[in-house]
């Protein structure tokens, strides 16, 4: 059973994870999308916590930021994508940087399959830039920060 402390933490971070994607959103008209902070809140919480936590925390973030943005259509894309992108980092967190590409890999190729479906071949080309950018972003702040916190010795791994 996970622990309250971590339950919370969780929670926390997927408020978190929220907030500051809604803060700074950066339309893209090309694919009907927009670039966020996500990534970041999600690898610091699959790194952190675990796979569970990658994968709650990037659903269920992913899914709210889509319908508070104006964007329901992606909701459920967004659920899916960053949910399993979470939780391969998390099982993967003990390479840090392998994770990162690994789950920033499987958010491009992802929303680009999405952006086929909804809006044909030359969309889903065309996300590919910009998601490459959000991911390589929420990275570049998710991998200092999350080794700072490591060696604070407050967060534990306790779950693979």
């Amino acid at each position: 059973p996970m622990k309250v402390r971590n339950l919370t933490m969780i929670a926390m971070l997927t408020a978190l994870t929220c907030a500051l994607s809604l803060t700074f959103i950066i339309p893209v008209p090309q694919t009907k999308g927009f670039v966020t902070l996500c990534e970041a809140g999600i690898y610091i919480s699959a790194l952190l916590f675990g796979p569970s936590a990658g994968a709650f925390v990037g659903g269920m973030s992913g899914g709210i930021i889509d319908f508070l943005s104006g964007y329901p259509e992606w909701a459920f894309f967004s659920i899916v994508i960053h949910g399993v992108q979470g939780w391969i980092v998390g099982r993967m967190s003990h390479r840090p940087l392998a994770a990162v590409i690994v789950g920033s890999l499987i958010m491009i190729a992802g929303y680009a399959a999405a952006t086929v479906l909804l809006f044909g071949l030359g969309a889903g080309i065309a996300s590919i830039p910009s998601n490459l950018i959000q991911t390589v972003f929420g990275s570049i702040v998710a991998l200092p920060l999350t080794h700072a916190l490591r060696r604070t010795k407050k967060f534990s791994l306790n779950e693979r």
